[in-house]
């Protein structure tokens, strides 16, 4: 009964904090705000190894990995309660300290946010205390032994019960709330509608998209496309009550935008890859959309901003999404003529929430850490001396140019093939420089020049496919990629950090016997 009481009490605590994390900030909930704080003590390595491991269904085993630790320690608090209860109460209190904490360390925390973890834990403590306090009452004077337990036993399965009905409505009513909390903000994007852009982009070329079997469109479905960020929690912002702010170093006219004012300017398309530098040789977190928003440098030049080679003073521009994640791009990269934007459309549709929902930054040439900030808040000009954004101040580089890559997306890795001519087909990306040629060979033997896809300009990748004819036995292909300036892509094997992986990336299949 000691285990039961522990665990109840955990339920109801955390149905009570998420309640008044819902009436708040959902990101103050204990479990979203702890598993935040994990991710931002975790060592780089580690992190990297989980998303290797997890892909994008890291932050889903981290909350599950949270509440697991939350039961054991919970089944340990009941039964300490049964021998000391003042004890097991302290350490319940312990968690909503933890949690706490946890919370405020948040970025654009404030003093409420302790709040939900709080509640929670003076609840699960009301609950530990209620239950262990029922499960030990001495049975009847006179009752025989037997039938006393047995109605102590009913009497506190009818209180466990009761306790974890009231913590399910509780949980349903959080839900509720937070649902109705974010209703604008669905509302607001099923309102929202796309501008004519003023520069359309040209249609996909034909021959860009060679539809090999295994090979995925030359355009990434939005609901493909990857997503690698730190947010447990998907911010839902209202379009309708959107600001965007720039000002700092070298600006001579601070703005203040919303959406409408933001869409009065000049819209535009661009076609153009997204990779993370978490991406490992092969890897894929890399994508293909086409963009719609307003052109980035155009707004910091009405803001009076001037890149460094025209002497301006900030090299830097620091991004700040609404959860308070920082992104650093080089204000000569975002100013220099490339299609850097501000997006609020992704082939043709409003960004989707887990996308950034109204708006965010896509730079071409540039790995998404330094350049692709979602939910965006606000534009701030500094230098990269006075200033460490969130991923630079945890090993990552301050700058990161995307690398040359190219990836065999068919045959997939160890697969059974029949003997006989078939394809070996996939990507290959450089973005701002483009994709000259890519060349495939087999178990180290000569390279081949493989046929490559219509170009979409230099800010996307190309597909491209090579026919192969297999021969029976087990054998490897590799694969390379020349950018647009010449340079061959290097095979020199490296991890993501700091600033992106770099190698060829290596296939080995098996071709049966013939017969």
């Amino acid at each position: 009964m000691g285990a039961v009481s522990g665990i109840v009490a955990a339920v109801a605590g955390l149905a009570s904090a998420q309640l008044a994390a819902a009436a708040g900030r959902p990101e103050a909930s204990p479990v979203t705000a702890v598993g935040g704080a994990v991710v931002d003590l975790t060592p780089v390595a580690v992190r990297e190894w989980a998303i290797r491991l997890f892909g994008t269904s890291d932050k889903l085993v981290l909350g599950l990995g949270i509440l697991a630790v939350l039961a054991a320690l919970a089944v340990a608090a009941g039964l300490l309660a049964v021998r000391h209860l003042p004890a097991a109460l302290a350490v319940t209190g312990g968690f909503g300290l933890v949690g706490a904490l946890a919370a405020l360390s948040r970025p654009e925390a404030s003093w409420r946010d302790a709040l939900p973890s709080l509640v929670g834990a003076l609840v699960s403590a009301g609950v530990l205390y209620l239950l262990v306090t029922a499960a030990g009452r001495t049975r009847p004077t006179g009752a025989p032994q037997g039938r006393a337990d047995s109605m102590d036993r009913r009497r506190f399965g009818r209180l466990v019960v009761a306790v974890l009905a009231a913590s399910a409505g509780v949980g349903i009513g959080a839900r509720r709330l937070g649902a109705h909390g974010s209703a604008d903000a669905t509302a607001s994007r099923a309102r929202f509608r796309l501008p004519r852009p003023t520069v359309p982009a040209p249609p996909v070329p034909a021959g860009a998209d060679l539809r090999v079997p295994g090979l995925g469109p030359f355009l990434t479905p939005n609901q493909d496309f990857y997503r690698v960020d730190t947010a447990l929690v998907v911010p839902r912002v209202d379009a309708d009550t959107w600001r965007l702010r720039i000002h700092g170093e070298g600006v001579t006219r601070p703005l203040e935008l919303d959406l409408r004012q933001l869409l009065a300017r000049p819209v535009v398309e661009h076609d153009i890859t997204l990779t993370c530098v978490s991406n490992e040789v092969g890897g894929p977190y890399a994508g293909n959309a086409r963009w719609l928003g307003v052109r980035l440098g155009d707004l910091l030049r009405e803001a009076g901003v001037r890149p460094p080679s025209q002497g301006g003073t900030a090299d830097q521009l620091v991004a700040r999404s609404v959860d308070g994640m920082t992104i650093g791009t080089p204000v000569e990269a975002v100013m220099d003529g490339r299609a850097a934007l501000l997006a609020v459309g992704m082939n043709g549709r409003p960004l989707p929430f887990a996308h950034g929902f109204p708006v965010r930054m896509v730079v071409p040439g540039l790995y998404g850490y330094v350049s692709a900030c979602k939910w965006l808040a606000e534009l701030r000009l500094t230098t990269f001396a006075a200033y460490d954004a969130y991923w630079v101040r945890r090993s990552w580089a301050q700058q990161a140019v995307v690398k040359t890559q190219a990836r065999i997306d068919t045959p997939r890795p160890y697969a059974d093939l029949s003997p006989g001519r078939g394809a070996v087909a996939g990507v290959a990306w450089a973005q701002h420089r483009g994709i000259e040629r890519v060349q495939v060979r087999v178990d180290g033997g000569p390279w081949q020049e493989a046929r490559l896809g219509t170009a979409d300009g230099v800010d996307t990748w190309r597909q491209w496919v090579w026919p192969w004819q297999a021969t029976p036995g087990r054998h490897r292909l590799e694969v390379r990629a020349t950018d647009g300036t010449g340079a061959v892509q290097t095979g020199v094997r490296t991890g993501t950090v700091p600033d992106g992986a770099t190698g060829w990336h290596t296939v080995d299949v098996n071709v049966r016997a013939l017969g």
